[in-house]
């Protein structure tokens, strides 16, 4: 295997980094800190959360390679660079004054300025040496006994040992001697108020906190709050957790833990004394909600009504449907008081998109004398009615070499008046590209324009009562939407139309489901004319045959160039060939139908009539959480209905295939299956992982899959050692411009780790492939025929950077062709080089 000058430069490179003195900025007497081992009963332990409790951290290394990158960025940095940069100017005679000439005196000072930020940068951005320092090495020890004592080792032993070597380096070893755990025993408990103590006795047998089991502080920590959660969600309005407290007896237990739980009541002021008062259950007396609060409720409502138990206030005209506003507020008249309650209508609200973020207040109701009745005030704070938006961007395809993109957005708040959003947007875009249809010399030669509208609103509109079966709790969404576009000079050209009908709904924070009811789409090509320009692949391959057979083939089917034309002369060589018209080897037979196989396929204008269910279920809690796991199915079914009513419809039929609108109509069954994994192993350290599968099958009404519902492989956020639509089908080696197909495997996976500050960096490995499968295609090589075939599972690896821009990231990966399954011979490592690798750049992460 040859290995390149690139190869080689970067090895080089890393030798360099790593030869680089890591003890530059450690002062004389003093010792980098190189590890930390922690050994438990002399035996040495791996657990990241013992670790982590330990002060001073060896500086980050590059994983796998071991090199401490910001420690040697650090050590690049002047100590003085003010005093460094007056030394050099005046090292040599006239140096300040030929600069000054050269510069003028203000830039030359300029130049000093930038010279000491550029040290300031390197500084912030590297990291300073860890010296190893006595006294936070006591605190470590002192640190790591209080972590054993909190998980029940309470008379645990700690010392440690700091071996200091000639180089200026040095590690530190903590030896721990857990010694007898404590077992909890028995759990008592003492609560003052008969609300709170019944309450408790409906959860005491689902505590956390179990006789037998060894002492664990965080178990009481989770105990607390599980305790607060059921009081607060079941009328507790006054209850916190400092109202809870444990009582631990070890004396004469024999490593036995004995606890007392109290919970007292809690502590009134009134005046000058205070006095303890039993924590009761609170019920809602009345929900008053003010629908166009301003920030002020000095003056007096104006319009106001009542419906469904709730109170409805406006200071002007009530502009919203009360009905509609009753179904996004979880809170009602007569129920216990929840917090539960209370973050549903929290959330619910503001995922609207139609109000600011509601104020929800709670206050003691004045007419009621036992202080248990609570009146609830929701404020509601309407966003602007009107919305627009402007966008503007450039871009860059495997197709469009410079486009320019615009568009803006129209958006109307509460249209109906029960808070339903409606946008309506237009967009537009020109560019450049050299596979236009008629270029004419012209720099912007292709262009599309198209329009969309949608509206939503938060219930799911059907004709039956869905409650039941979806309630308002699940925060049901019914959208529509529909978009026509038009695109020219590019490709086939296209007119595409679409039309959606959706449900979406979450049961709990993890889970969504979304039904798209009805997913229509019609697509037809307007320059269908042009394909062999568009597809100069199959050209070449047809026009190779065509010259191989000249003398049976018409001479005017060819240009002066020898080839044939396009597109007459293509039309008509295909003409003769379905008429039988030429005696040809078996392998140009079996090539020529493929061609025209994928030539029908992609030229047919299609009509879709879809319904799909999406289940996504996302352990992630917020963005900052890196450890989590992301599981979708989707299954999609279309024109099956369409093809059950196609007689009674009597739908013409040609070909053993019905047509709607001049249109065969689509029909198969598609699902697919995407698993994403993160491990968060800390310092920014993360494993992703992902498994995605997918197959479309075509029935009755089709012998395909619409291009526009395929799968492809490749590009930025697949296997990034290949272009989009640049892998198989199979092992045919990407042989076609868009090479897509019915069947797609997809394995992903990388690890991502800091380099410095806000830039991350991560090593990968992607696997996958397309083949085609139970349809029309015949080419042997494309098609997934055994098990043997996933044998043709390409591989890439490659690594990449990230920049964290906090609410973005921007993305730079660099993949390389590992296995390749398109070649006969050497599979691996054949193009394993920079000049066959594929630059990929994204925003976010793939996934």
């Amino acid at each position: 295997m040859k290995i390149s000058i690139a190869k080689i430069s970067l090895i080089i490179l890393l030798i360099s980094i790593s030869a680089c003195n890591s003890v530059k900025r450690v002062p004389n007497q003093e010792h980098l800190l190189t590890d930390n081992y922690i050994y438990v009963n002399d035996k040495l332990i791996k657990n990241q959360k013992a670790y982590a409790e330990i002060y001073q951290q060896p500086n980050v290394e590059l994983p796998f390679v071991g090199i401490p990158l910001r420690l040697h960025i650090y050590n690049l940095a002047k100590v003085k660079p003010d005093s460094a940069f007056y030394k050099w100017i005046h090292k040599k005679p006239k140096r300040k004054e030929r600069l000054v000439n050269f510069l003028s005196e203000k830039q030359a000072g300029n130049l000093a300025e930038g010279y000491i930020n550029f040290n300031n940068f390197l500084k912030n951005t590297g990291q300073a040496p860890t010296i190893v320092n006595e006294e936070l090495t006591e605190k470590s020890e002192e640190r790591l006994k209080a972590w054993f004592w909190n998980h029940g080792w309470f008379n645990v032993e700690a010392k440690h040992e700091i071996t200091r070597k000639n180089n200026k380096r040095a590690h530190v070893t903590y030896r721990i001697t857990p010694n007898k755990p404590y077992i909890l025993d028995s759990l008592s408990t003492s609560i003052s108020a008969k609300d709170a103590d019944s309450l408790y006795l409906n959860i005491k047998n689902e505590s956390p906190i179990k006789s037998g089991e060894k002492f664990n502080t965080t178990n009481f920590k989770d105990e607390r709050e599980r305790i607060t959660t059921y009081f607060r969600n079941n009328g507790l309005y006054h209850f916190d957790q400092e109202y809870i407290t444990f009582y631990a007896d070890t004396i004469a237990t024999d490593h036995k833990v004995n606890i007392d739980m109290v919970i007292t009541n809690r502590e009134e002021k009134k005046e000058d004394s205070a006095y303890k008062v039993p924590f009761k259950i609170h019920k809602i007396s009345e929900v008053n909600v003010f629908t166009d609060y301003k920030g002020s409720a000095d003056h007096t409502a104006t319009d106001s009504t009542h419906y469904g138990g709730y109170n409805f206030f406006s200071f002007e005209k009530l502009a919203y449907n009360p009905k509609a506003l009753s179904d996004l507020i979880f809170i009602k008249k007569g129920n216990t008081f929840s917090d539960k309650d209370r973050a549903l209508t929290y959330s619910r609200i503001n995922g609207l998109r139609v109000f600011n973020y509601p104020n929800i207040q709670y206050i003691q109701d004045p007419r009621d004398s036992t202080n248990t009745q609570l009146i609830t005030n929701i404020f509601l704070t309407p966003k602007p009615k009107f919305g627009i938006d402007f966008n503007f961007d450039l871009s860059r395809s495997n197709i469009q070499n410079f486009g320019i993109g615009f568009g803006g957005s129209l958006l109307i708040r509460n249209i109906f008046g029960g808070a339903e959003v409606f946008e309506i947007a237009a967009r537009g875009s020109v560019g450049s590209s050299k596979e236009a249809a008629d270029s004419q010399d012209k720099f912007f030669n292709i262009s599309e324009v198209g329009v969309d509208a949608s509206l939503s609103f938060p219930k799911i509109a059907f004709p039956l009562n869905t409650d039941n079966i979806i309630p308002k709790y699940m925060y049901p969404f019914t959208t529509l939407k529909t978009g026509i576009s038009t695109q020219k000079n590019i490709g086939l050209d296209k007119h595409n139309i679409t039309g959606e009908f959706t449900y979406k709904w979450n049961p709990d924070k993890e889970r969504t489901y979304r039904l798209k009811l009805i997913d229509a789409q019609y697509v037809r090509n307007l320059n269908t004319s042009n394909y062999f320009n568009v597809y100069t692949n199959s050209y070449n391959r047809l026009n190779e045959i065509a010259g191989n057979n000249i003398t049976q083939i018409d001479q005017n089917y060819f240009n002066s160039k020898g080839n044939l034309s396009i597109p007459d002369g293509t039309t008509a060589f295909l003409n003769d060939y379905k008429q039988n018209q030429y005696t040809l080897e078996n392998t140009e037979i079996e090539e020529i139908r493929d061609i025209i196989e994928r030539q029908d396929r992609l030229t047919e204008n299609n009509f879709i009539l879809a319904t799909s269910f999406n289940y996504l279920k996302n352990t992630q809690e917020n963005i900052y959480d890196k450890e989590f796991t992301q599981f979708r199915f989707k299954i999609e079914g279309a024109g099956n209905l369409l093809n059950l009513a196609s007689p009674l419809l009597n739908l013409s039929k040609e070909n053993d295939s019905y047509s709607i609108f001049n249109v065969q109509y689509s029909q198969y069954i598609k699902g697919e299956f995407d698993l994403i994994k993160h491990w968060d192993f800390g310092n920014k350290n993360i494993l992703a992982t992902r498994i995605f599968t997918g197959i479309a099958i075509p029935l009755g009404n089709a012998n395909s899959i619409p291009f526009a519902r395929s799968f492809f492989a490749g590009g930025a956020n697949d296997n990034r050692g290949w272009k989009p639509y640049n892998i198989g089908p199979g092992s045919s080696g990407g042989r076609n411009e868009f090479n897509e197909a019915n069947l797609k495997i997809s394995l992903n996976a990388e690890y991502r780790f800091n380099l410095f500050g806000s830039l991350d960096s991560a090593i990968f490995i992607d696997a996958g492939n397309i083949w085609n499968v139970l349809d029309n295609v015949e080419h042997k090589p494309s098609r997934f025929e055994s098990v043997k075939d996933l044998t043709e599972i390409a591989v890439s690896s490659g690594f990449g950077l990230r920049y964290d821009f906090s609410f973005f990231v921007i993305r730079l990966d660099l993949g390389f062709k590992t296995y390749d399954p398109a070649y006969d011979d050497q599979k691996w490592f054949t193009k394993y080089n920079f000049q066959n690798s594929v630059i990929n750049f994204g925003i976010n992460y793939p996934f």
